[in-house]
Parts: C-alpha cells; sequence; structure tokens
C-alpha cells in the first residue's frame, strides 16, 4: 500500500474522497505531448480528474512530491510570462525543478542542430517543454529525445492552453 502521494517507476495514484490511494487507469509516463491529438478521450479525462484532484489538495495544504527529484527543461524561443512562472510554479508544487533555458542559452541557429538538442538534453534532465515559433520544432524535439516533450506553444497549437481551459469548463460545469 501507498503511504503518500508518490510516483512509483511505472504507476501514478491518486487519493480519492474518502482518502484512499487508488492507482491511476491511464498511464502517461513518458509520454510527449505535441497536440491533443495525441490524447485519447479517458487520458484527457484523466487528466482533469488529476488536475482537480491535486489543485484540491493543495489548497487544503497537501504536499506533493510526484516529480521529487525530476527536472524540466524549459526551452523558450518565444517568451511568455505566464508559461515560464506555471510551468515554474507546478515543478516546484509538485516536488521537481524547472530549468529555463531562453533562445540565447541554446546553441540552436549556432551550429547545434534540434536534434543534438533534444539529444543532450534527455541526458541531464527527465522532460523537456518547448515554446517555439515552429511546430516542426516540437516534432523534431520528439522525434530525438529520449524524455518527453511538452508543447508549450507553437505556430500550429497551445496544447496545455487548451487542457487548462477544458479544465476550467471541466470545474465550472462538471
Amino acid at each position: 500500500m501507498v503511504n503518500s502521494m508518490q510516483e512509483d517507476d511505472a504507476i501514478f495514484y491518486l487519493r480519492d474522497k474518502m482518502g484512499e490511494y487508488k492507482e491511476m487507469t491511464v498511464h502517461l509516463k513518458g509520454k510527449s505531448l505535441a497536440s491533443l491529438r495525441d490524447l485519447t478521450q479517458e487520458e484527457i479525462e484523466q487528466i482533469l480528474k488529476m488536475s482537480e484532484r491535486l489543485k484540491s489538495q493543495l489548497l487544503h495544504g497537501q504536499k506533493h512530491s510526484l516529480l521529487k527529484g525530476k527536472t524540466l527543461a524549459m526551452l523558450f524561443e518565444k517568451p511568455s510570462t505566464r508559461t515560464r512562472v506555471s510551468f515554474e510554479v507546478g515543478m516546484w508544487q509538485l516536488g521537481g525543478y524547472a530549468l529555463y533555458l531562453s533562445a540565447n542559452d541554446l546553441q540552436l541557429g549556432r551550429g547545434e542542430t534540434i536534434a543534438d538538442t533534444a539529444q543532450t538534453l534527455s541526458r541531464y534532465v527527465n522532460g523537456i517543454m518547448a515554446r517555439v515559433f515552429a511546430h516542426q520544432t516540437i516534432l523534431e524535439l520528439v522525434r530525438y529525445s529520449k524524455v518527453p516533450v511538452i508543447n508549450g506553444l507553437s505556430d500550429f497549437t497551445h496544447p496545455c492552453q487548451v487542457l487548462a481551459d477544458l479544465f476550467t469548463l471541466y470545474e465550472k460545469k462538471g
């Protein structure tokens, strides 16, 4: 039995309304998010349920360590206060660390390919979030990375914003 909310090697647990830990029915570990097309309806529903539970527990002062010891590289070709703050705070609240990398911090455009960047970062971090100009950059990061990649914004889609909007509707309408 799990004594506290934690990440197992393969599964996540959520505390139900009775305080019991239940295994997530959908496993997203290791999955990249280039667009919402990458998620099934069941996976989206699980994300919304997990978000609701984590938000409620946070409001009640419960600390989490789901991402303890995990680092997220945040690549910003295109700066954004809200995206940076939401990912940094989210990682901190879940026990992880977010590493901000601006276009000036990266060697992209100065000799290093997206493939090189993805492979190099994969050696040091547990995930990559990228806010980029071209969706092709996201697709290449996904292709060459050995860790999950999250699209923080591209010229094609903004899946995290869509999930946030869906969560607002889920909270208001159920």
